[in-house]
């Protein structure tokens, strides 16, 4: 007889030491993720703090996601060489040592330096615990574990600004990296305790080369993306010549990877059809979610005028939405697949994103509230199904491959999002002097006496047009989701088998 692959042969609950494993590598990733967004409303409190430019302040900001972006594609072969759990607790020591750096520096340069620092640590922290976290749960469980491992997700752009507001109102600044000392102390020690040990296979030889192309050219194109919004133009030599050079290295690195027997990232897995619509898929969904994500907290920020506090806690409907149906997402996504779960959740955040798309001044917070709430609750149908999709079918040996390029498509598609929703928005703005005059007001450049009343009314108006216009292309970018979507299946999904381990499986008949 013969054994089908990826057959389920366990209990579809997850077990306690499942659950441990996944309780210690989420304390990890939640403080990677919550670092991207907790620092973001802190960046006025930087330009007061270290007398330095908006523009300056950024790069606290855009050194973190550069660092990310060098350091992911090398986690795949370091999990292999080195053991995920050994890798795991490096990571957490580099973060948690750039953390307290940070909270010590003196000034804007040093600060900067010490993000790059933590985000090094931090890049890793995500694709290991994906890896964890799937091959502790085995195939016939990923979407349960997937919906696990998006909490961080959801709690880093919800909960970061709320962290990030409340710190430095209560506190200091400082506090948003120290945060990170008794939290990563915590997932150190459980991590030593209850992490399997490792099994490294150091037969690989590392890709030298593709690391060279690969790492400089994600970062390179990556500083260009995020240049566009401080030029406001693609055009710009900031913007083109980094992100050419980027995209040159990148390309020679597919050259390159496509023939080496072991490249820095596996560029076969594409040949798996089910991972290649959820790289497309995510690509998209990135774009068009993670941009429009920047733009809700300075909805309520510029154009309503609320602290920053408030405007993190005017989120938290989102954040409720999807932890209303990602855990039954997740189990879901182990019954029937995850295709039907995306059109559905691409839908939600379809009516969701509507609802911004006609924001004014004075819209109800109601309307606004039930808006994101609708927005989340598809969110927690997206995301994580989208990537059991990608990662469900491969087999164990490739997991480590296959989490690590999701985390760099993740990774550049949210930063490309972000820069095109940030042009757009800013160029309706600088297109109408209202708004511009209204936004000088809302960021101290120009008091507020000095502006006509009917002029600072006319100018809220046509900022709240201004996101309004932006959400529109968020809209537009979502619904082009449901192509690739289609395509996703729409039945349970079998795990590969090992190539060493088909002679194994394949049990031969007896005649008697």
């Amino acid at each position: 007889m013969t054994i089908a692959a990826g057959s389920d042969t366990g209990t579809d609950k997850l077990d306690r030491g499942v659950l441990k494993v996944a309780a210690v590598v989420v304390l990890g990733a939640i403080m990677s993720i919550l670092d991207i967004t907790v620092v973001s409303v802190a960046l006025p409190t930087f330009q007061s703090e270290f007398n330095a430019t908006y523009a300056t302040v950024a790069w606290t900001m855009t050194a973190y996601t550069l660092a990310l972006a060098t350091v992911i594609p090398i986690t795949g072969w370091a999990a292999d060489r080195f053991g995920t759990k050994r890798l795991y607790l490096a990571s957490l020591v580099l973060f948690v040592a750039g953390s307290v750096l940070c909270s010590m520096a003196w000034d804007i340069g040093p600060l900067i330096i010490f993000r790059v620092l933590q985000g090094l640590g931090g890049g890793m922290l995500m694709p290991l615990s994906l890896t964890m976290m799937t091959r502790a749960a085995g195939p016939h469980r990923i979407g349960r574990l997937m919906a696990v491992l998006g909490v961080p997700m959801l709690l880093g752009p919800i909960g970061g600004p709320i962290l990030g507001g409340w710190l430095i109102e209560a506190t200091s600044w400082h506090w948003i990296f120290l945060i990170n000392l008794p939290i990563g102390l915590v997932a150190f020690f459980a991590a030593l305790r209850v992490l399997p040990k490792d099994r490294p296979q150091p037969s690989e030889s590392f890709d030298f080369l593709g690391m060279l192309l690969l790492s400089p050219g994600l970062a390179l194109f990556l500083y260009g993306v995020s240049s566009i919004p401080g030029t406001g133009t693609v055009a710009a030599a900031k913007v083109l010549i980094p992100a050419l050079i980027g995209l040159v290295l990148m390309i020679g690195f597919v050259r390159h990877a496509l023939g080496k027997d072991h490249p820095l990232i596996d560029l076969t897995l594409f040949r798996n059809r089910n991972l290649t619509i959820a790289v497309v898929t995510m690509t998209l969904f990135a774009v068009a979610f993670m941009g429009a994500m920047l733009l809700f907290p300075s909805y309520f920020l510029q154009v309503r005028g609320e602290s920053t506090l408030n405007a993190g806690l005017l989120l938290a409907p989102q954040g409720l939405g999807a932890m209303l149906t990602m855990p039954i997402a997740g189990r879901l996504t182990d019954k029937i697949g995850p295709g039907r779960l995306v059109l559905a959740g691409i839908a939600l955040i379809a009516v969701g994103m509507a609802v911004f798309t006609q924001v004014a001044a004075d819209t109800s917070y109601v309307v606004l509230l039930a808006g994101l709430f609708v927005l989340g609750m598809g969110m927690g149908m997206t995301m994580m199904p989208i990537m059991s999709a990608a990662l469900a079918s491969l087999t164990n040996h490739q997991i480590a491959r296959g989490s690590t390029m999701m985390n760099i498509v993740q990774q550049t598609a949210g930063s490309i999002g972000t820069a095109v929703m940030s042009v757009i928005l800013t160029n309706q703005i600088l297109a109408d002097p209202a708004a511009s005059a209204y936004t000088a007001v809302t960021q101290g450049v120009v008091p507020a006496a000095q502006v006509p009343l009917d002029v600072l009314a006319q100018g809220q108006s046509s900022l709240a047009d201004a996101f309004g216009g932006t959400y529109v292309v968020a809209l537009v970018l979502i619904v082009l989701c449901i192509v690739p979507a289609l395509f996703l299946p729409r039945k349970k999904i079998d795990r590969a088998v090992e190539p060493e381990q088909e002679k194994e499986l394949t049990v031969p008949t007896v005649v008697h």
